[in-house]
């Protein structure tokens, strides 16, 4: 006789309480395997696949779609057929979570989290989805779904033109412009003055982490202009050799192989603030941020110990870095232990800014956009290649000198990259 079993939200990492379900990907009635992807949730660091810890029949879903859900609370009953139904656990009555919540490979379990977790619901409540008639389920990215999840939009209504017959965000868009637009606030109509999104997941977490990080770290920024016509020229020629063939190469990638060459004789910056014990924190690995504008917004996954990388490694991991947060499938882990950061609003047609460090770290390097210009070359003006590099730092951390020595050791690689040659 077959035995359900409920499967209660786990803990997906770094001690988050709380997860906002953006598609079932099963209906109740379904048999499902064992570490079949059952659902897509959001949390405050990324969009996250759920795999079954079962293999059975889904007897019920215990939250909507939209809705937020508590770690460790009732998520899916299974009926587990050949299980002793002394092993199954009490259905209305949980234990308490911090006891029961359950760990998936990958996932960690924070100490003592269920004394933060915000009840939304009674523990044992449970929400019974009536499935809607079966469909074959509409093909398109998480971010898309994620997009369509923002703006009410169901995908089964979508015209889908990608190669494979998945909806695309142009055919979202399409969608939205071709017909008023369900909010979770109101229907708005494509001509409305206004529309409104909710703040939540990613965007919501960063809203408040770069608050804590403006009044909380004192910031200063400087900047240097310099002539990067030798890095370009370096980069085309690397490009024509058959150990970049198949290497995308940008001048990002000679960028941050600067400024991993620069922190080993500036450490402090590749340092962290511990409140607690009144210490400076100096990291011996360096975990590069790259900052990503995202469908879900702005988000820092780094590059654990970029600092032993070459620079075909290099090149690779910031590809896979910037394709993988695009797609929306940037895990928790890959924006954990950050500890210094590049942010490139070049690729926008922007010069300069002054960014908001990364929290907990204590540098941040904005990279300009690259412009042919007239410049002082060899005693005459000539066309050059010219960016400005910004760096913002925590002046507790570090002081105007070693800021300084740091953003124009940076500057002199990128204007003589051959260093690059003579200290990797």
């Amino acid at each position: 006789m077959p035995t359900v079993k409920t499967f209660l939200l786990p803990d997906l990492g770094e001690g988050l309480t709380d997860a906002e379900l953006l598609t079932w990907l099963v209906r109740v009635g379904d048999t499902v395997t064992l570490n079949q992807i059952i659902a897509e949730v959001e949390t405050a660091k990324a969009s996250v696949e759920l795999p079954s810890p079962y293999a059975g029949t889904v007897v019920a879903l215990h939250a909507e779609e939209g809705t937020t859900v508590d770690v460790g609370s009732p998520f899916i009953d299974v009926a587990v057929a050949g299980e002793d139904p002394a092993d199954a656990p009490e259905p209305t009555t949980p234990a308490a979570p911090a006891e029961r919540t359950p760990v998936l490979v990958g996932y960690g379990v924070a100490e003592d989290s269920s004394s933060r977790r915000r009840q939304r619901r009674p523990a044992g409540t449970r929400v019974d989805v009536t499935p809607a008639p079966r469909t074959s389920r509409p093909l398109a990215s998480p971010p898309v779904r994620f997009a369509a999840k923002q703006h009410g939009v169901d995908l089964t209504e979508v015209d889908a033109t990608g190669v494979h017959g998945e909806v695309t965000r142009d055919d979202l868009e399409r969608h939205r412009t071709a017909a008023s637009v369900t909010t979770s606030a109101a229907t708005v109509p494509p001509d409305a003055d206004e529309e409104r999104i909710p703040i939540k997941g990613v965007r919501k977490h960063t809203a408040a982490a770069m608050v804590r990080s403006a009044f909380t770290a004192p910031h200063v920024t400087e900047f240097v202009t310099v002539d990067v016509t030798p890095t370009i020229d370096l980069l085309a020629e690397l490009r024509e050799t058959k150990h970049f063939t198949d290497v995308r190469l940008t001048p990002l990638t000679l960028v941050a192989k600067a400024l991993l060459v620069a922190l080993r004789s500036n450490p402090t910056l590749n340092s962290s603030w511990d409140e607690d014990a009144q210490e400076i924190v100096v990291k011996r690995s360096v975990n590069l941020g790259i900052a990503a504008a995202t469908p879900r917004g702005l988000m820092v996954p780094n590059i654990k110990n970029a600092h032993t990388l070459g620079l075909r490694d290099l090149a690779i991991a910031l590809s896979d870095l910037t394709t993988t947060a695009k797609e929306g499938k940037t895990g928790p882990a890959d924006l954990a232990d950050g500890t210094i950061t590049i942010t490139n609003v070049g690729v926008f047609g922007i010069d300069a800014g002054t960014p908001i460090l990364n929290p907990g770290e204590a540098a941040i390097l904005c990279f300009g956009a690259i412009r042919r210009q007239p410049w002082e070359y060899r005693g005459e003006i000539a066309l050059r290649s010219v960016t400005t590099l910004s760096l913002s730092f925590d002046h507790r951390l570090v002081d105007g000198e070693q800021g300084s020595r740091f953003l124009a050791a940076i500057g002199q690689i990128l204007s003589d990259p051959l260093t690059l040659i003579a200290l990797s």
